[in-house]
């Protein structure tokens, strides 16, 4: 998958296009990543413990990886990315526009 946790993305395709934010979590055997404050829905939430409060809470849900670009700072934009492999054998994700080192 092309896109970790903590990683900064941009959306590009759906309701929340253009947003960008942080990967909260990723799911590589569903393809799917959860971005903070990207496709939130309302959850109804049921007190648990006394003292505890319900209520009507906002949830970020998670979305196909395909619909995220991994945002590039210097290109100012979500880019594709490439593999490349260094010296000493580490593989290392790269923006595929201006070559600057995503990791």
């Amino acid at each position: 998958m092309h896109v970790k946790k903590g990683d900064t993305v941009m959306v590009n395709a759906g309701s929340d296009k253009g947003v960008k934010g942080e990967v909260l979590k990723a799911m590589p055997r569903e393809n799917k990543v959860v971005v903070k404050g990207v496709n939130v829905r309302k959850k109804h939430m049921k007190a648990r413990k006394q003292g505890e409060t319900g209520g009507i809470v906002d949830v970020e849900v998670a979305i196909p990886a395909s619909r995220v670009n991994v945002y590039c700072s210097k290109c100012g934009k979500g880019v594709r990315i490439r593999y490349n492999v260094k010296a000493d054998g580490k593989k290392v994700r790269v923006c595929a526009n201006c070559g600057k080192e995503l990791d």
